[in-house]
């Protein structure tokens, strides 16, 4: 199966960076290509509006509050993948830094390649990453 991720080191604690990333709900507050995020289910779905008006929804599969990570699958996306599973994890590194990483294995769809899928996610993780850290830039 295709895989992507991305990590970066963010120069403030897990703490902080959790509590902007950690809800499911909250990728419009440091994702700059998600503009809205609607919750249904009880939280357990989001329906995320693409800042050039595409829709996503993913459900939420496994969330840890004390180990900082959560998990979640795409039910509906104009991506050329299926099968897709993505974690998102904020590890301490010291008490003011801490590394995040933004991982996913995917199937890519007919008509696409491994290849093809696994730039565009590696390239959706890095750049959100790198987003994510200029929150917390001076």
């Amino acid at each position: 199966m295709p895989t992507a991720s991305s990590v970066i080191e963010v120069p403030v604690s897990a703490d902080q960076v959790w509590q902007l990333v950690g809800g499911f709900n909250a990728l419009p507050d440091w994702l700059p290509l998600i503009v809205k995020s609607e919750p249904s289910e009880g939280g357990r779905v989001r329906h995320l509006q693409t800042a050039d008006g595409g829709v996503v929804v993913e459900r939420l599969q496994t969330f840890d509050n004390v180990a900082r990570t959560y998990s979640y699958t795409i039910v509906e996306s104009p991506f050329p993948v299926s099968a897709y599973l993505a974690t998102l994890q904020v590890e301490a590194l010291t008490e003011s830094s801490a590394k995040v990483t933004w991982s996913g294995v995917f199937t890519a769809a007919a008509g696409t390649t491994d290849e093809a899928v696994e730039a565009l996610f590696a390239g959706v993780y890095s750049g959100g990453l790198e987003a994510l850290r200029g929150n917390f830039s001076a």
